[in-house]
Formats: C-alpha cells, structure tokens, sequence
C-alpha cells in the first residue's frame, strides 16, 4: 500500500510552493522521496546517467547508411497484406523474406548487411504465403489464421487460505 500519509495534502500546499525559492524545493522533494522510497533505490542517482559513459560495441552500432523501409500493412478477413516500396528492381534477387506467425522479416535489402521486422497486426498461418511485384510495389499476401486455440488454466485449487 502506498504511504500517503507521507504526502502533506491540504489547504495551504499551493501557497507553501509559491513562496518556495527552487533550491527549497528540491531540498523538500528530496526529502519526500527519502521517506517514501529505500535508501538503496536513491543511492541509484539520475537514471539518465546510468548509460552516459556506456560507449556500444561495434558491431551493437547500427550503420549510419541504414534505410528503413515503409512498408504499409493491412488485413482483409482472410489475408495480412504488407506492401514494400522497392526502389531497385535488383533488391528482388538479393531479399530473403521469412515469417512467422505475428511478424515478417526483409533481409538484404537496401544493403545485405540489413535486416527489418514488420509485426503483423493479426496471426497467419505458417504456410500459403505469396509475394507478387508489380510497378514498383512488393506485395506479400499471406493467409490469416482462423483457429485461435483457447486453453483454460484451472486456478480454482491453488486458493490457500
């Protein structure tokens, strides 16, 4: 339960904040937050200086050359389509295109070192996809699942008292 009574809610708390100078106020919030939360979680400082001297890896960077494809997606009551602009006829021969049953991924393509996911807004089935290219345009036509299994957990017998 939260320690509301920490909190000195009244009247007169707009008035006590207006005639605060700002260095009072921190003092104040700081003060509040020393009895609202552990010490051990206010020894952790700023969260915003946790990743300041964090320099990434290399090969964590992403490449300052990477193109994000706008793809646009949609679905039908049988189909999720998605339709990817492809400015290079090229990209064709060189994309690998997998999926699975809530997301699609393009690889190699603008450069074979790329790799973007799109989240499908509903599930499909594993198998039926197809892509057809026409006048620029990549469209991905891929079978909606129909079966959504349900299954219950029972959680009447964990009730202890």
């Amino acid at each position: 339960m939260f320690p509301w009574n920490f909190f000195p809610f009244d009247q007169n708390m707009k008035s006590t904040f207006q005639n605060m100078k700002p260095d009072e106020i921190e003092k104040y919030i700081q003060d509040v937050m020393g009895k609202v939360f552990p010490s051990h979680i206010l020894k952790m400082g700023n969260p915003q200086d946790w990743f300041k001297d964090y320099s990434p890896l290399e090969n964590e960077a992403e490449p300052e050359h990477t193109v994000r494809l706008e793809a646009s997606i949609f679905e039908t009551h049988d189909y999720v389509y998605i339709r990817v602009p492809v400015k290079e006829k090229d990209w064709l021969r060189q994309m690998k295109i997998h999926y699975t049953p809530n997301q699609m991924t393009i690889e190699h393509i603008p450069a074979m070192e790329d790799k973007q996911v799109f989240i499908f807004p509903a599930a499909v089935k594993k198998k039926g996809g197809s892509a057809h290219y026409k006048e620029g345009i990549l469209e991905v036509k891929i079978p909606k699942s129909v079966h959504m299994e349900c299954s219950e957990i029972d959680v009447t017998d964990i009730v202890q008292e």
